[in-house]
């Protein structure tokens, strides 16, 4: 039996941000549900509607990490202004998203600082 797992979640300048620490570094099916169930109850009460996922110390995720993604995505989509970026992408999670044409939807940050700072500039 595994234990939930919480990812970390604190206001910088604003703006919630979600890290995933060094537990989440594959996001494979034994993770997703309660991963899944944590990031959808802080898109639905972030205020102001903005988020940023450290996603630094993430190695692997698959499709259905992209589908905890949607919905969270459209969660925030639903509330006036909200919007989600991602940050800390290692070369292979960046690719995942580019070959899937994700990174046009999500705005894609290096750093986490650099995220929270378009999320206030409100260009993300």
């Amino acid at each position: 039996m595994t234990t939930a797992r919480t990812p970390a979640t604190e206001q910088q300048d604003g703006v919630t941000v979600i890290a995933l620490g060094p537990e989440y570094e594959s996001l494979d099916e034994h993770l997703l549900d309660d991963l899944r169930t944590a990031l959808l109850s802080v898109a639905q009460q972030a205020d102001p509607p903005l988020i940023v996922l450290d996603l630094s110390h993430t190695r692997f995720f698959g499709s259905a990490f992209l589908e905890v993604l949607f919905r969270m995505w459209n969660c925030l989509r639903e509330r006036e202004d909200g919007r989600l970026c991602i940050s800390g992408l290692t070369p292979y999670c960046r690719e995942v998203l580019e070959v899937t044409h994700l990174d046009s939807v999500w705005q894609i940050c290096e750093t986490r600082d650099e995220a929270v700072q378009l999320m206030r500039n409100g260009t993300a």
